[in-house]
């Protein structure tokens, strides 16, 4: 007796180590496709276009609810890009040709 209950139970655990080696690989087959490298730059460019997406819907609903601060921060944004031009309007222009001084003897091009 104790032969066939061994025997039984043998087939019994084969069973199970097919099962299981079937999950397994099943297990398997799934990490595969997760990790393949076409897989997760696909996530990752559609992740990221969702938080862009997000991020861009919520600064326009934050522009939508304050217009002020917004035409704010443009106006000190483009007085920032334009600071060399705007100060060269305030810059005085020499009189005479650059090399020129007058107001020291032997310095100037006639002398």
């Amino acid at each position: 007796m104790s032969g066939i209950d061994a025997a039984g139970r043998l087939a019994e655990a084969e069973a199970q180590a097919v099962l299981a080696r079937e999950r397994l690989s099943a297990t398997i087959g799934k990490l595969q496709v997760k990790l393949n490298p076409k897989t997760l730059a696909r996530q990752a460019a559609r992740d990221v276009a969702d938080k862009s997406g997000a991020a861009a819907q919520a600064g326009l609903n934050t522009a939508v609810r304050n217009p002020g601060a917004v035409a704010g921060a443009t106006a000190v944004a483009g007085l920032f890009l334009a600071r060399h031009r705007i100060a060269s309007l305030f810059h005085r222009k020499p009189k005479h040709k650059p090399g020129y001084r007058d107001h020291e003897r032997g310095l100037g091009p006639n002398d």
